[in-house]
């Protein structure tokens, strides 16, 4: 199994850029809860690291005890690190596309005010983030979009484990109210999972809900029917 490593980050690390930022994001296809986004900005001195005890890699192919262990490292290891978080009624508003680069924004934003600099350069996962907070207006194109991101570098891995812990500690949260806890999302973090649609189908959607994505799966589901 090939793992992320850090050969987009050095190439730009002998270019001159000090602070390289990984982003990514985590929830985007679910049916409720927020989408969240991490960014993290790892040192860039040669001597760094990955301990064989840590694994960092896409967030969906590792466990939930890994993820666990790898964002308390990744907290403590990087330079900084950021969390953007826009709810289930802000996506209603303005749309998953918008929901998404607000997010992205929060994330670069907090991680900024940790490292107390600039960002350099910033490696995003398949497409590029407009109007990044700390990156002067000179330095905008200073960006790479990676298809696949997170199975190739390292900070977009460790920012997609990051939100992914944060959202599904979120997520598991909210599923302990007792006005949400039919809808099982402490197992299904919100996707639209089977034991989600019957939950839906039976009780309805809630604040929490994105009202399209739920919208667009029953009319789906009810032309699957007429066919």
């Amino acid at each position: 199994m090939r793992f992320p490593d850090f050969s987009f980050e050095k190439s730009l690390y002998k270019k001159g850029y000090k602070f390289v930022a990984g982003v990514d994001e985590v929830g985007r296809g679910c049916f409720a809860g927020p989408i969240v986004t991490g960014c993290v900005i790892f040192p860039g001195d040669s001597g760094f690291e990955i301990p064989d005890s840590i694994v960092i890699n896409d967030s969906k192919k590792m466990s939930p005890r890994q993820r666990e262990k790898s964002s308390v490292w990744i907290k403590d290891r990087s330079l900084a690190w950021g969390i953007g978080e826009v709810s289930a009624g802000k996506i209603n508003k303005v749309g998953m596309g918008k929901a998404a680069k607000i997010a992205f924004r929060k994330a670069i934003s907090n991680a900024r005010k940790r490292l107390g600099k600039p960002i350099d350069y910033l490696l995003a996962d398949a497409f590029f983030v407009p109007y990044v907070p700390g990156l002067p207006a000179k330095r905008r194109r200073r960006q790479l979009a990676i298809v696949n991101g997170d199975e190739k570098s390292v900070s977009i891995a460790a920012a997609s484990i990051v939100a992914k812990v944060y959202r599904d500690n979120l997520m598991l949260c909210l599923s302990k109210r007792p006005k949400y806890r039919k809808y099982g999302w402490g197992r299904n973090k919100g996707y639209g999972t089977k034991e989600h649609q019957n939950a839906i189908k039976k009780h309805g959607i809630t604040r929490q809900h994105r009202k399209q994505f739920v919208e667009t799966w029953i009319n789906n589901s009810s032309s699957s029917r007429v066919q």
